[in-house]
């Protein structure tokens, strides 16, 4: 049945002068940006962050932290279930790539970054709240993000993932504020700090169903730390410049969409809890609607449900069921 299953991946620069397609999904981090009458600006803002943070943490022979831009590409992958040429708008991440200007070279980041995905709105925005409408305590389906994870792991190990990049990606989110985080001894020179949280959170066993672990850092001159979700081993299969790349391009998106946790005045300390009703930080000069983008999540919840989901439900039950890497 694997033989139905084939993946086509689209690049797209993603720049100031960047506008999301139809397929992609609005509330993604990079789309929502590029909304309204301010989208050139925010873009030009948000590169503008990434270049600078980027060069803060590559300080080493960069005197006048100048020397890098980060070059970043929208990765789109449609899925194509029945081999008739009919695809549906399975994942989008992103690629970082890094240029030093003193060498002229250009190198390769890594994939991921940031993570969209129709169908884990549709679990989320649609199943998980019809499971729980009627519930006095809330409770998780059985085999919830099954598909997706299969899906997900599938694509990863596909000849078209391996074709297109060199390296598993990597997933940078914020953490969870209804989690408290510790920070332990362990420190990298680039990620910084690790942190380890009191309890699993949903979101992590999602991931888990993906084949990603997670480990927590606060990367120097980071005010909190992130979520890196990850295959094999995060500290030794990326290089310094590598993971510079994810954290100053997702750091900046958080700062933007989350500036509670991430753009607070006050530094995360040894036992850190966060807080979206923080009112001591500061804002980016960045516009976007965050009551907006959750109204989306379920419109785009439905769509995956009446495109993907309703339509191929029993190629997708028998595929599921069968699928093992």
């Amino acid at each position: 049945m694997n033989k139905h299953f084939t993946f086509t991946i689209k690049s797209l620069c993603l720049d100031e002068h960047y506008q999301p397609s139809d397929n992609t999904r609005i509330t993604t981090n990079f789309a929502n940006l590029a909304r309204g009458e301010h989208r050139q600006q925010n873009l030009r803002n948000a590169l503008n962050m990434i270049d600078n943070s980027f060069n803060a943490l590559a300080h080493w022979d960069n005197p006048k932290g100048e020397r890098y831009s980060v070059e970043l590409e929208i990765i789109s992958v449609d899925i194509d279930i029945e081999g008739s040429g009919k695809a549906f708008p399975s994942i989008e991440v992103l690629k970082t790539n890094i240029v030093d200007h003193v060498t002229d070279e250009r190198i390769e980041g890594i994939v991921g970054n940031n993570f969209s995905s129709y169908v884990r709105d549709y679990d989320f925005s649609v199943l998980l709240f019809d499971h729980n409408k009627n519930q006095a305590t809330f409770s998780v389906p059985d085999n919830f993000g099954d598909l997706h994870g299969k899906l997900f792991k599938y694509f990863v190990n596909s000849n078209t993932y391996k074709q297109h990049f060199n390296k598993p990606p990597v997933i940078c989110l914020s953490v969870s504020d209804n989690k408290t985080y510790q920070r332990t001894d362990n420190q990298h020179p680039v990620l910084g700090f690790e942190y380890q949280p009191n309890e699993s959170s949903l979101t992590e066993q999602y991931f888990k169903k993906m084949g990603l672990q997670v480990r927590y850092f606060m990367p120097p001159q980071s005010v909190a730390p992130l979520a890196f979700y990850f295959f094999g081993d995060l500290l030794n299969d990326y290089s310094n410049l590598e993971l510079i790349s994810t954290i100053s391009t997702m750091e900046t998106f958080q700062k933007i969409y989350r500036p509670e946790i991430y753009n607070a005045n006050a530094v995360a300390g040894n036992c850190y809890q966060p807080n979206l009703q923080n009112q001591d930080h500061s804002l980016t000069q960045i516009v976007y609607d965050r009551e907006e983008r959750s109204k989306l999540a379920i419109k785009q919840g439905k769509f995956a449900e009446e495109c993907f989901i309703k339509p191929y439900q029993n190629v997708l039950e028998q595929w599921s069921a069968s699928f093992a890497l």
